[in-house]
This record gives structure tokens, C-alpha cells and sequence, in this order.
């Protein structure tokens, strides 16, 4: 009883001694975010930290010309394109998903915000990425076993950004894909590969960009090659322009990961843009 007698009376004591030590504290500092390490939601081939904001809708046009090497006899490519048409919904502030179909696949995924670059604090931005695709090259006239399961292909990305300056942002993705169906049979469904980009902007509304992916665990006979991209991004009026030129002519993960054919050093590329609309 005498305890809580006495608790009764310091109370109001160590209620003013708690305010009077927190008034010398300074009230919590906002964490603030950095934003538009990209502008787009791609760099050109690999997927940016960038993400649409919540209720935005990217109707997004991918065109990949054919390779450049055929010269006037397929007009620089221009007689052998490959077009994805793609829809993009931002479902929350830090989840989007997609639909995407074109000549050599559908393409079903989801873009998720994990942790965001904080000024003076966290120093990247780490995003995921997890896609099926349905792979629409695969001939039943070909393959008369063929079951849909074998078209299927899933990627995993882990998207990690940096901001360094207000010019330059680079990229860091470690990949995992796992076709169902290869047609090498050295090669193994499950397959391993690191991708790297970059953007830099040397104008008001004009940024140079790049990207490349190293597979880990291609087979020694394998007749496909790294992915290389070079482009520029033009900003137009809150809208990004980018046009490119590519080593894949395929826009979706699995294509360009694991089934490139071009080479630069054969000039074997394809000029190709990406022009998206948000509604």
C-alpha cells in the first residue's frame, strides 16, 4: 500500500522529468526518397527500378525491326519486325502487372517495389520482377509431342538501382529463368544470368542509355548469344521516347535472356524503339 502511495506522488514528477528530457530531442526526421534514378520503365531491354504510379495505365508499343545486316534486300530490316503490344496497370503505389503479347511470345508479370533509395540513407533501390512467358515459336507441325506446359518460361529478377548523380544511374540485375522445353539438350532448363544498365543524361530532355546481360550457364555449343542495347531516351511532355539498337530482336525476358541471335560483331543488330501512353 505504501508503494503505491508513494508511485502516486512521484508520478506526476517523472511525467514532467520525461517531457522535460524529450524536449531536447529534435522531432524525427522525414527519410526522403530519391526519385527518377530512370525515366522509363525499361532502360532498353532489362526492366528499370521504375514502377507506374498507383491507378496508371502504360499502354506500351515494343518494335524491333529485323537485323540491319540484310541490307537492301530486307530493307535494313524493315521487312522483318517483331511488335509487342503491352499493358501495364500500377494495381498499388509499389505493385505492377502486365500483359504483353507479340510474334514470339505472351508475356504475363509483375513488378514489385521492395526497398527504395533514401538520401543520405539507404544507398539503392531494390525492386523484383517474376514474368511467365508462353513461348509462341514452338511449332506443333515441328514438335508433334509438343504439350503447352513445354512453352512455358519463368523469370525471377531482382532489380538494384543507384542513383549517383542527377545525370547518372546504374543497374544491377541478377536473373533466373526456367524453360520448360530447350532445344539444346546440353543446355539446362534451369539457367542463370546478370544483367547490367545505365542511364546518363547529357541534355535537358535527352539520356543515354545501355544494357547487358552475361548468361552463367549457357552450353559450350549453344548457338545464342549475350544480350547488348544501346539507346537513347527523349522525354516529351511527361512521356519517354526511346529508340535503340539491339543485339535480341525478342522484347520479353525469356527471349532476350535466353534465345538472342544477334551479333554486334557481325552487325547483326536491330534498330527498335519503345513509345508508351499513360492513361
Amino acid at each position: 500500500m505504501k508503494k503505491l502511495i508513494l508511485l502516486l506522488f512521484l508520478f506526476p514528477l517523472l511525467t514532467y522529468s520525461q517531457d522535460d528530457l524529450l524536449s531536447g530531442v529534435d522531432a524525427p526526421i522525414t527519410k526522403e526518397k530519391v526519385t527518377s534514378a530512370f525515366k522509363a520503365l525499361k532502360i532498353v531491354n532489362l526492366e528499370s527500378t521504375k514502377l507506374a504510379a498507383k491507378g496508371d495505365l502504360y499502354f506500351v508499343v515494343a518494335h524491333r525491326f529485323g537485323s540491319i545486316k540484310d541490307g537492301f534486300e530486307g530493307f535494313y530490316g524493315l521487312d522483318n519486325a517483331n511488335t509487342q503490344i503491352k499493358f501495364i496497370y500500377g494495381l498499388t503505389p509499389g505493385i505492377n502487372i502486365s500483359a504483353a503479347r507479340s510474334e514470339f511470345a505472351y508475356d504475363f508479370a509483375t513488378k514489385y517495389m521492395l526497398l527504395p533509395q533514401i538520401k543520405d540513407g539507404f544507398p539503392v533501390t531494390i525492386a523484383g520482377f517474376n514474368s511467365l512467358s508462353i513461348n509462341n515459336t514452338l511449332k506443333e507441325s515441328l514438335y508433334p509431342k509438343l504439350e503447352f506446359k513445354n512453352r512455358l518460361t519463368y523469370v525471377a529478377q531482382l532489380l538494384i538501382s543507384r542513383k549517383l548523380s542527377e545525370k547518372l544511374s546504374l543497374e544491377i540485375v541478377p536473373s533466373f529463368f526456367h524453360e520448360n522445353f530447350v532445344l539444346d539438350p546440353e543446355q539446362s532448363n534451369s539457367q542463370y544470368a546478370i544483367g547490367f544498365g545505365g542511364r546518363y543524361k547529357f541534355a535537358k530532355r535527352w539520356s543515354l542509355n545501355m544494357d547487358y546481360a552475361a548468361h552463367l550457364n549457357r552450353a559450350s555449343n549453344s548457338i545464342y548469344k549475350n544480350p547488348l542495347s544501346i539507346g537513347f531516351d527523349l522525354e516529351t511532355g511527361g512521356h519517354v521516347f526511346q529508340m535503340h539498337f539491339t543485339s535480341s530482336q525478342a522484347i520479353d525476358e525469356a527471349g532476350y535472356l535466353g534465345r538472342t541471335t544477334g551479333d554486334w560483331t557481325k552487325g547483326d543488330i536491330f534498330f527498335g524503339f519503345n513509345l508508351a501512353r499513360v492513361f
